[in-house]
């Protein structure tokens, strides 16, 4: 009797949790989108001030629950000496936030080339991609538009997968959620080519 309620428990209650990796350069705005993230999705959390946030040397790790299932983001730090530590979380990774600093135009390019080396990698095969044009309530930003014609140059890269661009202000919280969902419904659908990390029950 034990067992069968134990497994009803266990079906009504678990999470399939799935790893989420926050990329860019340096300054992009990885760290207070991850910060603005958790405070919108977790009740009474009370995280950093956003002001105070300061480039990210190694790895912050935040987790949220929504739509039935646990996100666990991964947000690495964008230095050029760093980057080449990205492709150690790849293969556990089941999505990609990328963002970029729309406000910064002459890094525009460079945050192109590191995405080309990152969307390459076959560890990311038909892992979807949601890409963040940052910064957007700043003055004179590069568009959400030119953003998009520039990274969709790399359209033959991008591949079949799930690929959305979204204009964010992470300082202000403008287009977290409609990113945050859009990523849980393609985790779920893509969830036969990676399979969740671990059933949590929470």
């Amino acid at each position: 009797m034990y067992t069968l309620f134990s497994g009803l428990w266990k079906y009504m209650f678990q999470k399939d949790e799935y790893n989420v990796l926050i990329l860019g350069l340096d300054n992009a705005g990885k760290t207070t989108y991850l910060e603005q993230t958790k405070m919108k999705f977790t009740k009474n959390y009370q995280g950093m001030s956003l002001n105070k946030i300061t480039t990210t040397v190694g790895l912050n790790i935040g987790t949220i629950t929504i739509g039935g299932v646990k996100l666990k983001f991964w947000d690495l730090g964008g230095q050029e000496e760093l980057q080449s530590l990205w492709d150690k979380y790849y293969a556990e990774s089941h999505a990609v936030i990328y963002v970029v600093d729309s406000s910064d135009k002459e890094r525009i390019d460079e945050s192109k080339d590191a995405f080309d080396k990152m969307i390459v990698n076959d560890s990311l095969k038909d892992v979807p991609l949601l890409l963040l044009a940052n910064k957007q309530d700043l003055p004179e930003v590069v568009t959400v538009g030119t953003i998009k014609s520039v990274f969709y140059g790399s359209s033959d890269l991008i591949g079949q997968r799930d690929c959305r661009v979204n204009g964010v202000s992470a300082l202000k919280g403008d287009g977290i959620n409609d990113g945050i969902e859009w990523i849980v419904d393609c985790v779920k659908r893509n969830n036969f080519v990676r399979p969740p990390v671990q059933k949590d029950i929470t």
